[in-house]
């Protein structure tokens, strides 16, 4: 008996590594779906597609009605815009992704690159400050960027106007990085439209959000942490006692990078930010042989005896932004024995005892009876 139908005993098709790529931006884009959760369902179930496939079932269970995920057309829609604009979709775990970028915590699982995709493999410095800068604020940014690229250095900033914009301007001609709130083709500001096509020429521009969208407020934290996650160390240039220079260099600390600060006129409010930073143990920065010393490594002496009441070890910023994290990624909502922790984190009670206050204090640790220690989730 003959029929149209025919049978095939060759297994199914394996996906492309672009079909690969196109479903792990659709299970990014689709709705609720987080760095953190997006990670959890490509552990759990294997790749993109079957995770997309098992996410509708996932929200229901977790009281979501009638979910959806991303349409392909939006995706595909997303993917040609790329295309036109001559950017290049980067993802972690491939040679392309920056490994300093891959070590913090909530690193971006995917990005659009726009310009040099090299830079993204050579040392970085951050550069950030404040948007309505002064004129020597803006001379001292672009002087720092300026010899930091002739050391080597790539300088990377958020393309805003103010300090931002001048450390661009500094290092144009030897390396800098613009990473953005908005999608990678969509410039912020309008003013910037300029400097941003020439760092598309001669630098890097980047963002984790969808090509074509327009910045929100609550999209520039979230670039932040790119900034200081790509950086060895964050340099501020002048900033107030509340801005957003001020969270890239807290993200800086939690993720273990070094911070540094230009003092200012303490009557200047746009010193404040910084001169409350070097007060709080940030390095001064006069020039960028200040910035190079920092993050170049040097032999440590051996620690000397002393006899009598046993002193505090002197702790970079780096260092103490490291305990920091490794106490908390060691504590949990059980409590804890302060002793099993100290004896966890192989760490004198000594040196971990104002990392605990710090802590406390932060609202990110309680401290209960009977010397137990617990995180705050």
């Amino acid at each position: 008996m003959t029929g149209t139908h025919t049978s095939s005993n060759h297994p199914p098709l394996l996906p492309t590594m672009e079909d690969d790529l196109a479903s792990r931006l659709r299970l990014l884009r689709s709705r609720r779906v987080g760095v953190a959760t997006y990670r959890r369902l490509l552990a759990e179930h294997g790749s993109a597609a079957d995770a997309l496939r098992e996410l509708p079932k996932v929200a229901n269970a977790a009281g979501v009605s009638d979910y959806k995920v991303c349409p392909e057309g939006v995706v595909a829609a997303e993917l040609k815009a790329g295309k036109a604009a001559g950017a290049a979709l980067i993802a972690e775990g491939t040679s392309r992704y920056p490994k300093a970028l891959a070590d913090i915590a909530d690193s971006p699982p995917l990005f659009w690159a726009l310009g040099d995709i090299s830079l993204l493999q050579r040392q970085m410095i951050a550069l950030v400050g404040a948007r309505n800068a002064s004129s020597l604020g803006t001379r001292m940014a672009k002087r720092l960027a300026e010899d930091l690229t002739k050391a080597g250095f790539v300088v990377v900033s958020g393309l805003a106007r103010g300090i931002d914009a001048a450390a661009h301007h500094g290092a144009l001609a030897g390396g800098t990085i613009a990473v953005m709130a908005g999608g990678v083709d969509n410039i912020y500001p309008a003013e910037n439209t300029q400097l941003a096509q020439d760092i598309a020429k001669k630098g890097l521009r980047l963002s984790e959000m969808p090509m074509g969208l327009q910045p929100q407020a609550r999209h520039f934290p979230m670039r932040n942490r790119i900034i200081s996650g790509l950086a060895q160390a964050v340099v501020v240039v002048e900033a107030a006692a509340k801005s957003g220079s001020l969270i890239t260099a807290r993200n800086a600390l939690d993720q273990g990078r070094d911070v540094l600060a230009v003092p200012g006129h303490p009557f200047d409010a746009r010193a404040w930010g910084c001169n409350m930073l070097i007060k709080e143990g940030a390095a001064l920065v006069r020039n960028a042989e200040d910035v190079i010393d920092m993050v170049t490594p040097v032999a440590e002496p051996a620690p000397e005896l002393e006899l009598g009441r046993p002193k505090p070890n002197p702790r970079s910023l780096r260092d103490v932004a490291a305990l920091h994290s490794e106490i908390l990624a060691r504590l949990g909502s059980a409590p804890v024995a302060e002793d099993q922790l100290l004896r966890d984190i192989k760490a004198a009670a000594i040196d971990v005892a104002p990392v605990l206050v710090d802590l406390e204090l932060e609202g990110k640790i309680t401290r209960q009876a009977g010397g137990l220690l617990a995180r705050i989730v």
